[in-house]
């Protein structure tokens, strides 16, 4: 495949022979002198793969690498370490900030084409799990664009299930998991006849059921993909209560999994935040007192719940931007 490659190096003959080398693979192929100007050309224009020297003025290469692969938009663009030193600690130290393979200087030119080949095929797989997640993702979506009482509700969501994720310290792993569940939780409404999803009175129980059923739906939509395992308990069991009374495994406490309980406060918070057809709109402080009314039922979270309500009180919670929230979806 044909790709873009920035190399990374402070010697200009290291970098003429690396170009020279990978235009001949048919590469585009930019360079760069140091990591500050570097950290520059992927912040405007990620790469499909980086050559990055070790051994660089201001910051050498394996802080880069860990700087890179610490940002959820740059960390899966392979990395590929090149440098004069044969030491096993040198590679060592390689593997702990990210790197994705290790070139030795003076480079072999087939060593080079077969490593850099390699990983491009490898990021071709995971830019095609990304497309196939994007496509969940605007499916999900479009859910809501069913219904115009409903326009923000997933990104807002994401929004306040993140902020209490990092309340109660969530690993950024599942705050990503609470950010992509936002938008996909309610993908298996997709199975759910418009008549009964749409309808304005009371539901029968008949049309409960059918209704209850987009949990498992949802679940069956998201299983095949790898990347979606974190999310599927969110998807599944985000409707279930403290008392077992929910659905539709009808768990009861900490069985319930942690990323559902935390989504649960954020969906139950924006449901009567905002005005749905057989309700208006209530104030923060009225819906933090019906939903202490909830917890006191044993419905929700109480732990949770009490830290939710004093970041909304003391610390606010996000300002949501609908715009901003697609553009960063795109860069996922």
């Amino acid at each position: 495949m044909r790709a873009t490659v920035l190399v990374v190096d402070d010697e200009l003959s290291q970098r003429e022979l690396l170009t020279e080398l990978l235009e001949l693979e048919g590469h585009e192929v930019f360079s760069a002198g140091d990591a500050l100007r570097a950290s520059q050309m992927i912040g405007s224009q990620p790469p499909d793969i980086i050559l990055l020297d070790v051994n660089l003025p201001y910051k050498n290469g394996l802080e880069l690498c860990r700087e890179l692969k610490a940002q959820e938009e740059l960390c899966l663009i392979p990395v590929i370490m090149v440098t004069g030193m044969t030491e096993a600690q040198d590679r060592i130290r390689g593997i702990e900030v990210g790197a994705d393979d290790f070139l030795t200087k003076p480079v072999d030119r087939f060593e080079l084409i077969a490593r850099v080949r390699s990983l491009l095929k490898r990021k071709e797989y995971t830019d095609e799990l990304d497309r196939a997640d994007n496509v969940l993702m605007a499916l999900g979506s479009s859910i809501e664009a069913k219904d115009p009482y409903t326009e923000g509700h997933c990104m807002r969501i994401a929004l306040y299930s993140q902020e209490l994720g990092r309340a109660i310290g969530l690993p950024r792993e599942d705050l990503r998991a609470l950010r992509i569940a936002g938008c996909v939780h309610d993908i298996g409404k997709i199975g759910v006849p418009d008549a009964i999803l749409l309808k304005k009175g009371p539901l029968t129980a008949a049309e409960w059921d059918i209704m209850r059923s987009h949990t498992l739906i949802g679940e069956r939509i998201c299983r095949p993909l790898r990347s979606f395992q974190p999310v599927l308990p969110i998807i599944r069991n985000h409707h279930e209560k403290q008392d077992g009374s929910g659905y539709p495994d009808g768990l009861r406490g900490s069985e319930v999994p942690l990323l559902a309980r935390v989504m649960q406060i954020a969906d139950i918070f924006d449901a009567l935040t905002t005005e749905r057809p057989y309700k208006a709109a209530l104030s923060l402080d009225a819906a933090l007192q019906q939903m202490q009314v909830e917890v006191d039922r044993s419905w929700w979270d109480p732990t949770l719940f009490s830290i939710f309500s004093e970041i909304a009180h003391l610390e606010g919670l996000p300002r949501v931007d609908l715009a901003e929230f697609k553009n960063d979806q795109d860069h996922e």
